[in-house]
């Protein structure tokens, strides 16, 4: 059997991935999907933690424009993403792989809460890990989340998922001259205010030298293709 080329990853996967081509809620064949994904991730022999975004069914700086203060948007949106990890824990359950969902915010009846030394022995014990609630804090992204957790769980890199195929200077969706990278410096992404993560990830993940794989999640076994070094992707600061 093929190596990976990591052995211990933070994938981060976004709300809106999980909810296919409906735009909102989850789409149960697509949370199925990437599940399988993860499995057979897992099967390689890599350690992998998930962390899950919840904009598909409530970003939380979009509802402050309805009178919420910030730190009560970004609330909601932590328990949009502990929803998302629960789902996405049953279904890689129902993919043969035992996983656990952790969140940042405190709700024992529903999931454990996130500490860091109980978070290191499920990777030990072969588990797959979802790490939901964010930060725990308002006013930081699921992806500074995702770099944060990949320091603390010292992972080799974090494998962001998106709905296109690496970093581009512009949406390609909307610009077709829009260059696409294969390569860039953790500097090079900050400087060029490239959107696929916000300056925040970037930085935390410069001063941990820590390497981002971004690869679109709608391609069939990506996660997999990854660690084996053989996905489309482009890698910033590796």
């Amino acid at each position: 059997m093929a190596e990976p080329i990591y052995r211990r990853v933070m994938v981060k996967v976004s709300g809106e991935a999980l909810a296919g081509g409906e735009g909102y809620g989850v789409h149960q064949p697509t949370i199925d999907r990437i599940a399988a994904d993860l499995a057979a991730a897992h099967a390689l022999g890599a350690a992998i933690g998930v962390v899950v975004g919840g904009g598909n069914i409530l970003r939380g700086v979009a509802v402050t424009g309805a009178g919420l203060p910030r730190a009560t948007a970004d609330a909601m949106g932590m328990l949009a993403t502990v929803v998302n990890a629960l789902v996405l824990e049953a279904a890689v359950e129902r993919a043969g792989v035992s996983c656990r969902t952790m969140s940042a915010l405190a709700m024992p009846q529903v999931c454990e809460t996130y500490e860091r030394q109980r978070a290191l022995r499920h990777l030990a014990d072969n588990r797959v890990v979802l790490f939901a609630g964010g930060t725990g804090n308002p006013f930081f992204t699921t992806d500074t989340t995702a770099v944060l957790r990949a320091a603390e769980m010292g992972c080799d890199a974090v494998l962001k998922a998106t709905n296109v195929d690496g970093v581009y200077s512009a949406d390609p969706k909307k610009d077709p001259s829009a260059k696409r990278y294969d390569r860039l410096t953790h500097d090079e992404a900050i400087e060029r205010d490239l959107k696929v993560m916000d300056s925040t990830a970037f930085a935390l993940a410069r001063e941990n030298h820590m390497p981002i794989i971004v690869f679109s999640i709608a391609r069939p076994a990506a996660i997999e293709a990854v660690l084996l070094g053989q996905g489309h992707v482009t890698v910033v600061g590796g």
